[in-house]
């Protein structure tokens, strides 16, 4: 019963995160400057919102049969996130405020990631263990493309250079 629990615990903790990251990347896409950063928060807000939705029926689950209940594990692993530089362009505006909100959400992305990896390594069912370590991908899947936004932020022209690899031999 404990055990139980704890679990439900975690699940709750996992649903307030979810959220929390959806509301910040709402209040982001608000605030942010350029067309990319709203569609990157917004698609960001999206996936938060998905996680959020199965944690709750899992939630349900829990406490209806005691166990982790069979939940399909379809995420997208920043796939989605990553069409959105391939359309991108070189004018984009960066300020400090940007910055800081993709800094932010990086860290938010990070501790999520690490709050799923550790329930993975407490989980008492191996689907319930699978789960959270296929999320904690997810989480690292969306601080990479986070990453990629802050160094398109500081320097289009360079990340478009750098993800290219463009020659500059002449070759």
């Amino acid at each position: 019963m404990k055990e139980q629990s704890q679990t439900l615990t975690a699940v709750k903790t996992a649903i307030q995160m979810e959220i929390d990251g959806k509301q910040y990347y709402q209040q982001a896409a608000q605030a942010s400057q350029n067309d990319l950063g709203r569609k990157l928060f917004l698609q960001l807000a999206t996936e938060e919102d998905s996680h959020r939705k199965k944690f709750e029926e899992i939630y349900q689950a829990l406490r209806v049969k005691e166990s982790w209940p069979d939940v399909s594990i379809k995420l997208h692993q920043g796939r989605e996130l990553k069409t959105l530089f391939a359309i991108a362009g070189k004018d984009v505006k960066s300020s400090t405020s940007e910055l800081e909100a993709v800094q932010t959400a990086m860290s938010m992305e990070n501790k999520t990631r690490d709050f799923y990896q550790l329930r993975g390594k407490k989980a008492d069912f191996s689907i319930e263990k699978d789960y959270y370590e296929a999320l904690a991908k997810e989480e690292s899947a969306h601080h990479a493309v986070l990453l990629d936004y802050y160094e398109y932020l500081q320097n289009p022209a360079g990340w478009f250079t750098m993800k290219e690899r463009h020659s500059l031999d002449g070759g």
